[in-house]
């Protein structure tokens, strides 16, 4: 985890270290607002505010962390399988898919790869440009090499780890349900620059407060 000393953007905070993570299933996309919604109709709850930019296949975004704990648990039940949000090791082991560079698709930010660093004015898709000015259906950009869309950009998504500066051990576990402290939140967003989209890139967020970026995929757990 982590990223090199020379890497364009990097933090204080991206201290390059080892970690293990067991055999996991990662989500091919964001949860969408179609499947979060299912769930708020199943079990009564306040379906969240999609800000007038669509619903179906947009991601969920305006959910906390316990929101998306709660959705992980209902999809469980439901399938009978473990579903719950990825620790940041996991998150940041699938989204460099194997790579060693800045970015998934190399050292040099693109457009064309990922839906960040756009204006927050207007809403809908550029005129004559593969790119978004909020959030973008799920899978309209290419996969990285391991066939996983948007692990960057598009909106930063939920890890079940607290967030710890210094890389503790935190990150290759999940909190729990009623610790208040804040959790990691990778990946960048529509709204952000390119530097924030890297695998390494991190972010702190209150697991009570959920925000018009943030949304998150989840991972299944496999038979060991």
């Amino acid at each position: 985890m982590g990223s090199p000393p020379d890497e364009a953007g990097r933090w204080k905070d991206e201290r390059r270290h080892r970690v293990c993570v067991r055999d996991f299933a990662i989500g091919k996309y964001e949860v969408t607002f179609e499947e979060y919604d299912r769930f708020a109709e199943a079990t009564g709850r306040k379906k969240p505010d999609d800000l007038g930019w669509g619903r179906g296949d947009l991601p969920v975004i305006n959910i906390n962390w316990h929101d998306a704990v709660a959705y992980a648990a209902w999809l469980s039940s439901e399938q009978g399988s473990h579903f719950r949000l990825p620790t940041e090791a996991e998150w940041e082991y699938a989204a460099r898919a194997g790579t060693v560079t800045a970015y998934s698709w190399g050292n040099d930010a693109g457009h064309d790869y990922a839906n960040y660093g756009q204006d927050r004015c207007c809403g809908g898709q550029i005129e004559g440009k593969d790119r978004w000015e909020f959030t973008s259906p799920v899978g309209s950009f290419p996969p990285n090499p391991w066939g996983l869309h948007d692990m960057a950009g598009n909106v930063e998504e939920w890890t079940c780890s607290r967030y710890d500066e210094h890389y503790g051990g935190a990150e290759a576990a999940c909190a729990a349900w009623n610790d208040n402290g804040y959790r990691a939140v990778r990946g960048g967003s529509w709204g952000d620059i390119p530097q924030w989209v890297r695998p390494a890139r991190r972010e702190a967020y209150w697991p009570t407060r959920g925000r018009y970026n943030i949304g998150f995929r989840l991972v299944q757990d496999l038979p060991r």
